[in-house]
């Protein structure tokens, strides 16, 4: 198997530069290619000579994905299918606004923590993403976009902290000012509450903001949404919470389906205002979008503000999501289950297309 390109140091391309009688400034341009106009073949390199482009052929993987399809819904929110070298497929999502764009990442194939009201883990977990496959999520929007995002968020599919070199890897590269030059201040991190994963983050003194999926304010209540497997106690949740606090003196956001009758009623609200001050956070909630087969529904929208003024009653800083690209199932929980026509997630789901 090739090496990937867009995880290669330039002092190991340096290397191999010189094994095959080129000059070491040739890295800079080749990876200008791959991290500052977004290549996806060596052929796109002009200023590299025909032999040297062949070579890079020949040695190196310069994309880990390929765009399978893609959609485009009437708010500008455009969704992409990635086929992988084992032939699973995942997808990442572009979300425009008035005033910024951020790429939707995943981590993984299929979801291993398995939420109940969530499409991404239909089906269960297949395996991890590397990081060049996460990175090669990332120049796809960014060779369609023609530009770096203002922010990315990983909460796609999968549970990054679950990945958690392979998470940092790739944002090591985005955020290297050698190779793609974003500010870690513009990437969040979201996490379904493990533990291990934030304790982690907090130790290392991770740069990337966090966000953490609570789902309701009780323990009976999160039981109800997310498996028993990889769910923890909120009180182990918010005691790691407030030590990344206190190891980086950053805010956690606490970010919160809104689902009909489970988890919006005012003692809800007033439940999780209460963990929100003592974790000095601030929350973002999100109106549930509705999944086939599931008997989970969204709030209207007189409970979504009554929560929402709950919360600031209780001076809480909170944001309501605004949801995109609903209607090509792009929106937060809906990715790729209209794409499943197998029972395990990352299958090859494209077989009439081969």
């Amino acid at each position: 198997m090739k090496t990937p390109l867009n995880t290669v140091p330039e002092v190991e391309l340096v290397e191999w530069l010189k094994s095959v009688g080129q000059p070491q400034y040739r890295a800079k341009q080749i990876l200008s290619w791959i991290h500052g106009k977004f290549a996806i073949s060596a052929d796109e390199m002009k200023n590299i000579p025909a032999s040297l482009r062949a070579a890079l052929d020949g040695e190196f993987e310069l994309s880990c994905c390929h765009v399978l399809e893609s959609s485009r819904a009437g708010d500008g929110t455009e969704k992409f299918l990635l086929g992988l070298h084992d032939g699973g497929c995942v997808e990442c999502v572009i979300i425009p606004s008035r005033e910024r764009t951020t790429f939707c990442l995943s981590t993984q194939v299929g979801c291993p923590v398995g939420c109940l009201f969530c499409a991404s883990g239909k089906g269960g977990f297949v395996r991890n993403l590397d990081a060049s496959e996460i990175l090669g999520e990332f120049f796809i929007c960014c060779r369609r976009l023609g530009h770096l995002p203002d922010n990315i968020v990983f909460m796609g599919t999968g549970e990054p902290l679950m990945n958690y070199s392979n998470l940092i890897s790739a944002m090591t590269v985005i955020c290297d000012e050698k190779r793609v030059g974003m500010s870690p201040r513009r990437i969040t991190v979201s996490t379904s509450g493990f533990v291990p994963g934030i304790r982690k983050f907090a130790d290392e003194g991770r740069p990337w903001n966090l966000a953490v999926s609570l789902h309701s304010p009780t323990d009976k209540g999160r039981a109800l949404l997310i498996p028993d497997k990889h769910r923890y106690p909120l009180e182990e949740i918010c005691e790691a919470c407030g030590y990344y606090f206190k190891a980086t003196g950053r805010i956690v956001t606490f970010e919160y389906t809104l689902i009909k009758g489970v988890n919006d009623s005012q003692e809800d609200a007033m439940k999780l205002a209460k963990i929100a001050s003592e974790c000095s956070a601030k929350v973002n909630l999100i109106p549930l979008n509705p999944v086939e087969k599931t008997s989970f529904s969204r709030p209207d929208s007189s409970q979504i503000l009554k929560f929402e003024s709950m919360l600031r009653s209780r001076e809480i800083p909170v944001t309501v999501r605004i949801e995109k690209g609903d209607n090509i199932d792009a929106a937060c929980g809906q990715l790729r289950i209209s794409h499943l026509d197998s029972k395990v997630l990352g299958l090859k789901c494209w077989e009439s297309k081969r």
